[in-house]
């Protein structure tokens, strides 16, 4: 049967996935609304329309013309302070820290979530939605969690843990029961001008991928000045540009003569150095981290087992996941590579998402 009374507000980038989103949950006899999150004011600053960008008008003019041609009501809601508090200072801030942060899972959780959805509620909707290759399930607890999607290539479960259990209850995902190659072939299907348009590659507020040079641009840098290259010893081996030009487990870019490839393996922030090592000594075997959210249970239980991913592009390994002081220890059966302190560590149970936090040391 048709849902013909519940009323869902679909966020649309100007991009395939939540454009037949929104397809779908009118298929599915949804009251369909349209909403883009215009985060930026400048277009200059976000011109990324042929990445398929999810912010800036070029994904507004995208965005209306599918709302038009699948004949839902479309507005466009301004989120500029959300975006700047929780996305834009997060983001710096965490670079200046020696961290490296994940800003879609704070957008997310801030702006996609919690501010869409009070103002989706706040004029009389029941759900948000979203384009996201995810799920929403609710487990047998009575717990809502996360679900990935039907096809890994495209899964984003890992940008998701940090949903709160409200935000779950009214969230729909249609997308995760497809796979990319349907997707495409329903748009261009139901005549959407948006079916060939290509993904998102790159962090929106940054087309260009200099993320030294928007924090520069961004914030007062005055802190942030050239400093020593040391080994694990302390021993100087060059001079560095500045904490925010590295990353935990980077080789390029170092400008060091050593003899053979090297790695940065840690950022002493006290000290202002960027410690050097060998591949070896990229490898972890355990993690600590905070700001936990847990998801699929109230909490975890000390010394369960489970699979966690440490970045979007790992492909998790198995752990066991202990409680900590400062949040949970994540112990893998395997040294992992590059395990970098602002990035999340994800805690699944199969395909389920148990929950994650910030990573604070590896």
């Amino acid at each position: 049967m048709k849902n013909t009374k519940k009323t869902v507000v679909v966020g649309m980038s100007g991009g395939v996935d939540s454009s037949v989103a929104a397809l779908l949950l009118k298929e599915q006899g949804y009251n369909v609304i349209g909403v883009t999150m215009q985060i930026w004011q400048d277009e200059d600053r976000c011109t990324i329309e042929h990445e398929g960008g999810c912010c800036g008008l070029s994904a507004v003019d995208d965005a209306r013309r599918v709302a038009g041609i699948l004949d839902i009501p479309y507005y466009v809601m301004n989120f500029k302070n959300e975006f700047k508090e929780n996305v834009i200072d997060y983001f710096t801030d965490a670079y200046l820290h020696g961290m490296t942060p994940n800003p879609c899972i704070a957008c997310n959780r801030y702006v996609k979530w919690e501010s869409l959805l009070r103002r989706s509620l706040e004029i009389g909707a029941d759900y948000i939605a979203t384009g996201h290759y995810a799920r929403v399930v609710k487990l047998p607890n009575g717990r809502y969690a996360i679900q990935k999607s039907k096809t890994d290539a495209k899964d984003q479960t890992y940008a998701l843990y940090n949903l709160t259990q409200y935000q779950l209850e009214h969230t729909l995902m249609p997308v995760g029961d497809f796979e990319k190659p349907q997707i495409r072939r329903l748009a261009d299907e139901a005549g959407l001008v948006v079916a060939n348009k290509p993904d998102s590659q790159e962090i929106c507020f940054i087309p260009d991928n200099d993320y030294a040079g928007f924090i520069e641009r961004e914030c007062d840098c005055s802190n942030v000045r050239p400093g020593n290259f040391v080994d694990k010893d302390g021993n100087v081996l060059g001079t560095h540009k500045g904490i925010i030009h590295y990353t935990i487990g980077q080789r390029k870019g170092l400008n060091l003569s050593m003899g053979r490839p090297v790695f940065v393996t840690d950022i002493r922030t006290d000290t202002n150095e960027v410690v050097i090592g060998d591949g070896g000594d990229v490898f972890s075997l355990e993690l600590i981290a905070d700001n936990i959210n847990y998801m699929a249970v109230p909490e975890f239980e000390d010394g369960m087992r489970a699979w966690a991913k440490i970045r979007y592009s790992h492909k998790g390994a198995p752990c066991t996941v202990y409680n900590h002081e400062k949040g949970i220890r994540v112990v893998f059966d395997e040294p992992q590579r590059a395990i970098t302190p602002g990035q999340a560590v994800v805690i699944y149970d199969g395909d389920i998402v148990m929950g994650g936090g910030t990573i604070i040391r590896g």
